[in-house]
């Protein structure tokens, strides 16, 4: 299986055409991914045949959540799942870097009433303690992890990865993430033993009005400063066809 991170229903007509048969979908990737729009959910479900992995994600930076933001995460959880979402990617932790098990096995009771998959995004890359809290995913009834193996990329993190696979590979399904493209993906599979892999494939697009004389939305360094990121369809059809 081929996941591809979009941002956009853009980028998931680029990865559909592309050859992809999954996506999680976000909005501002430049954060990490956060919750996408109902809009962009409807659009990719009436128009594509793609299974769609929504993120539940309301703001940058870390996964340890106030009450406030917890509400907030279950109201967007339901209206996401209501509106055809295939499942969701979410993930709680507490502040010594430990799953919160109670407010995740809410989400992954929320998202089953739906039929849906039950998704760990990278938060758990945050843990102390993995085998710790693949365990507990396991317990809870956690459908999949999305993992880089604990490090920055998941060709680094490829010792673990091949280490949960074996372990647990029977229990719960592993996503390999970051880092991954057309030129690393079979042999990072082939090492470890997944057969699911997570890629951006991400290329830059121009847009000439992000920066005026006095004011600019520019987020990208140079030399992007007026472009934004976007999936390219010529890379997922790469990275398809390399595996």
């Amino acid at each position: 299986m081929i996941e591809i991170c979009c941002g956009s229903y853009e980028d998931a007509l680029a990865a559909w055409n592309g050859g992809a048969g999954r996506i999680e979908l976000n909005s501002a990737l430049y954060l990490g991914g956060l919750t996408p729009s109902i809009g962009s959910l409807r659009l990719i479900k009436a128009n594509t045949g793609l299974k769609v992995i929504s993120m539940v994600r309301p703001r940058g930076a870390g996964f340890c959540y106030t009450e406030a933001e917890t509400e907030q995460m279950f109201a967007d959880a339901r209206i996401l799942m209501e509106n055809g979402s295939d499942g969701l990617a979410f993930g709680f932790l507490t502040l010594d870097g430990k799953l919160d098990s109670e407010k995740t096995g809410r989400m992954i009771e929320l998202i089953h009433e739906f039929h849906g998959e039950a998704v760990i995004h990278r938060a758990f890359d945050c843990v102390e303690d993995p085998y710790e809290a693949i365990e507990e995913l396991i317990r809870l009834g956690a459908d999949r992890i999305l993992t880089s193996g604990l490090k920055e990329k998941a060709h680094q993190g490829a010792p673990l990865l091949k280490e949960l696979q074996k372990k647990y590979g029977n229990q719960i399904q592993l996503l390999a993430g970051s880092g991954v493209n057309g030129d690393n993906a079979r042999t990072l599979m082939e090492e470890t033993g997944l057969t699911q892999v997570h890629s951006s494939c991400r290329d830059w697009k121009g847009d000439a009005t992000t920066s005026g004389r006095w004011v600019n939305y520019c987020f990208a360094p140079a030399p992007h400063e007026n472009d934004y990121d976007a999936v390219s369809e010529a890379l997922v059809r790469k990275l398809v066809g390399s595996v």
